[in-house]
């Protein structure tokens, strides 16, 4: 088994692949930028470095990450989400510094992070998609060909990476010009790659997702889907698993889709294959995410598999224990970013010191977070301060317990979008299940509340709660 692995990331997902090493006895490495010297994941390690410069940098210098891995003897890497998690070069300097990527071969990481690569393998072998232009579009006048011929609206999206950057919807031959200028340099800055490529865009769909794990033996199981359509401009806010509308035969069908796709892109690890289901519930493959994801804990809740573990152990060169006749999905669960942002305010993201913080607790609440009192969230970084996700018998149990717990959890100093979240969890449609990615737009009624009238009442709530228990 590894020995030592240096945890490449920050924040929660660092803080999750270190409690996942303390469990398997495998001793930590963080790294951090001189912002967070105090960081919670930055204590828990066993080991932590500087890096730089500045606060951002250091985190996407692959070959500085790699020299400290050599340095201090740790026998592998893990990347989490973001930052170097999918690039192909930085699991290349692994590979040829002798070091474990915890991750996909550097191959697989080329082939599934070029969107319109990706799709075409999915169309090779046979699973729907999107109907889209042929590779990259090398020019405003052919993506306004494609877009006539087709009709709007389309969506122009980067061929690199993720997270909703360089992704735009258009209607009308003028809106195309300016996204493929914005998109584009969106794009470069993001990513590195500027090429940019056009599908049909299919109005109010849900966002479904299967997690995959594959070893490298050639096993490789889904362990069901989860509803990702909560989401603001492409950024997901809330995600269920399993979802509301699957059946049981939809699901085997999307699940057999996406375990053949990472055979056929000889994947191995821990992965996610994005599809879009449109409201007549045919499925289109949209993209292959080949990392861990933000929004894995739900799975593991309804699965009770370690997911960030069997990563490590696959890694390690051992075999999945499992396959896919034992994954077997109890319950519902429902995550929800926790956002240093106001959504009232074009959920500008807020910074500062955390000056209160209390979570919630209770049967089938897990918090994964690096916040605490006194914490500072520096103005560096992505928005999210802690995931709450709630698992519950049935879908009514699942969303009152997580009413009840987003009332409880107390953070304050900045603003969040925790008044926001309890408003979903009391909306009629949502209580319903009807919901699709158009819901935030579509619910106007959701940004009402008085932020400071809901903090203070639930200061109120919480000291009573603990007056009333010490006095006992």
């Amino acid at each position: 088994m590894l020995k030592k692995i240096l945890v490449a990331n920050r924040g929660e997902i660092a803080m999750r692949v270190i409690r996942a090493c303390r469990e398997l006895n495998i001793a930590t490495a963080a790294i951090y930028a001189e912002c967070e010297a105090t960081a919670i994941y930055v204590k828990k390690a066993n080991e932590a470095y500087l890096v730089g410069p500045g606060p951002v940098q250091g985190f996407l210098d692959a070959q500085q990450i790699v020299n400290l891995a050599k340095r201090i003897e740790a026998d592998a890497i893990h990347p989490g989400y973001g930052f170097l998690a999918e690039n192909a070069q930085f699991a290349h300097l692994c590979r040829e510094a002798g070091i474990t990527f915890i991750g996909p071969s550097p191959e697989a990481l080329e082939l599934l992070g070029d969107k319109v690569r990706a799709r075409e393998l999915a169309k090779r072998i046979g699973i729907p998609v999107v109907p889209g232009t042929e590779g990259r579009v090398e020019s405003v006048e052919e993506g306004l060909h494609f877009a006539q011929s087709i009709g709007y609206p389309v969506m122009v999206k980067a061929s690199a990476g993720g997270g909703g950057r360089g992704l735009r919807v258009v209607r009308s031959d003028e809106e195309l010009k300016e996204a493929m200028e914005s998109g584009a340099r969106e794009a470069l800055a993001a990513f590195g790659n500027a090429d940019l490529f056009l599908e049909k865009y299919i109005e109010r769909p849900h966002h479904i997702e299967f997690q995959l794990l594959a070893d490298n033996e050639e096993h490789i199981v889904h362990l069901g889907e989860r509803d990702c359509s909560i989401q603001r401009r492409h950024q997901k806010m809330i995600e269920i698993a399993p979802s509301l509308i699957l059946t049981p035969q939809l699901r085997g069908q999307m699940g057999d889709a996406a375990v053949a796709l990472a055979r056929a892109a000889e994947f191995q690890n821990a992965g996610t294959i994005e599809f879009l289901l449109d409201q007549g519930g045919h499925y289109y493959f949209m993209e292959m995410n080949p990392r861990i994801q933000v929004e894995h804990t739900v799975t593991e809740q309804i699965t009770t598999i370690d997911i960030v573990q069997t990563q490590i152990w696959i890694a390690a060169g051992r075999p999945l224990v499992f396959g896919q006749h034992e994954v077997n999905l109890q319950g519902y669960a429902i995550q929800c970013r926790i956002n240093a942002e106001d959504p009232q305010n074009g959920f500008r993201p807020s910074s500062g010191k955390v000056t209160a913080y209390l979570s919630p607790g209770g049967i089938g609440v897990r918090i994964d977070g690096a916040v605490y009192k006194d914490y500072t969230v520096p103005p560096y970084y992505d928005a999210l301060l802690a995931k709450m996700t709630v698992h519950g018998r049935t879908w009514n149990e699942t969303v009152r317990r997580t009413n009840r717990s987003l009332e409880e959890f107390l953070l304050r100093g900045v603003k969040t979008n925790i008044p926001f979240l309890k408003n979903i969890m009391e909306e009629p449609d949502f209580l319903s299940g009807k919901f699709d990615t158009s819901y935030l737009d579509s619910h106007p009624g959701l940004y009402e509340y008085d932020y400071a009238l809901a903090s203070e009442d639930l200061v109120v709530t919480l000291s009573a709660a603990i007056a009333a228990y010490e006095g006992l």
